[in-house]
């Protein structure tokens, strides 16, 4: 009897684990979205902490001046890159102005020689064998093309439809996207500038075992995060300099426009240089610029390559877990939701990692099993 009731009871204390838990996850998310500026805000002001430490301490300057100090030089680092990759793209659109229709003219030419060469006597074969099938044969076909004419047409709108419904949303989006900039700097300002304060109020009113293990969470997911910005700042530049080298090799005019712009894009998940690869490389083809899509190709290959041998070292020297372990992370979070697993594969590892070195996984053990607290060991 006196066993049952012990089962009993570790199994209310494990459903009130999991209650609260999910009951954590869904405020999280809720309040979450009201406050997402604040949220950014905050990583902002992580993010910036060091320098604006730096600067107080290196200048004597009060606190204020050097968040103020730091966010500028940011943001004038930041618009310094942008006016570069303008600057940039101008010439390189400049240049293209001058070469898009000489090969677009080489490309129409090709589209010629490619229909009177190939496509029309391949039409005439089929008219051919068209003509001698009998009634209920042709209409078959015709059938089956008008099928496939509707598909295609569909396809063609639905397509058209959502680029510019996406188009749409992205104009709509640009002026709350730019209140919630505004709104995340001033935060980020406001929460760096009082961080002190806000430390010691925190220690204030939370008690000591759980500040400490607080602090070492925090030290651990900010080890975390620059760390996993760092590896991509690295990884991302590393895939820049070859596809600078590479262009060079390959001759191709205003490579460092290029190669900036690759490096921009890159940053995008899931997507990356394939943005500007892939359609280049067709267009290579298409124009009967061999070498070049042949190029083009090995380039690219190059760079998944390298991002495929060098990201689970770096990604490891970066956030401080083997680089075993972060393969291993990688593909697990790969298996079970897709190509953003690569990215929260290895950074719930460190959070997990983080909850057992603060012994946090042990006392919710404790709890379930034996009913003990952090406070009161029974």
């Amino acid at each position: 009897m006196n066993m049952n009731k012990k089962y009993l009871y570790i199994i209310l204390r494990f459903l009130i684990v999991i209650l609260l838990l999910i009951t954590g996850i869904i405020a999280i998310y809720f309040i979450g979205k009201l406050i997402i500026p604040f949220i950014i805000g905050f990583f902002i002001a992580l993010i910036i902490n060091p320098l604006v430490n730096f600067l107080q301490k290196k200048t004597k300057m009060p606190r204020g001046f050097s968040v103020i100090t730091a966010i500028l030089t940011i943001l004038a680092v930041i618009s310094a890159a942008i006016t570069l990759l303008v600057n940039e793209a101008i010439q390189g659109f400049t240049y293209l102005s001058k070469v898009v229709p000489e090969q677009y003219k080489k490309f129409a030419a090709f589209m010629e020689e490619l229909y009177i060469s190939k496509i029309f006597p391949f039409y005439n074969n089929l008219l051919h064998l068209f003509r001698d099938l009998d009634h209920s044969e042709r209409s078959t076909i015709l059938d089956s093309m008008q099928v496939i004419g509707t598909k295609l047409t569909d396809a063609f709108s639905n397509l058209v439809q959502a680029l510019g419904n996406g188009l749409y949303i992205v104009i709509t989006k640009i002026p709350n996207v730019a209140t919630i900039l505004i709104i995340s700097l001033l935060a980020a300002f406001f929460i760096s500038k009082d961080w002190h304060r806000l430390i010691r109020y925190m220690h204030s009113i939370v008690p000591q075992p759980v500040h400490s293990k607080i602090n070492q969470i925090y030290e651990g997911l900010q080890r975390a995060l620059l760390g996993f910005l760092k590896a991509e700042f690295k990884l991302t530049f590393i895939s820049a300099v070859i596809v600078f080298i590479g262009l060079l090799i390959l001759r191709v005019e205003h490579a460092l426009s290029i190669a900036l712009i690759i490096w921009v894009v890159d940053f995008l998940p899931y997507l990356g240089a394939i943005l500007i690869f892939l359609p280049w490389v067709i267009y290579s083809f298409a124009t009967g610029d061999i070498f070049l899509g042949i190029g083009l190709a090995i380039l690219y290959g190059l760079i998944v390559l390298q991002r495929q041998l060098i990201k689970p070292k770096i990604l490891s020297s970066s956030i401080g877990i083997s680089p075993l372990l972060t393969l291993m992370t990688m593909y697990v979070g790969f298996k079970l939701i897709g190509l953003i697993g690569i990215v929260l594969g290895p950074l719930t590892f460190i959070f997990m990692k983080i909850l057992y070195e603060t012994k946090i996984l042990k006392e919710i053990w404790e709890y379930i099993y034996e009913g003990k607290t952090p406070n009161k060991k029974t």
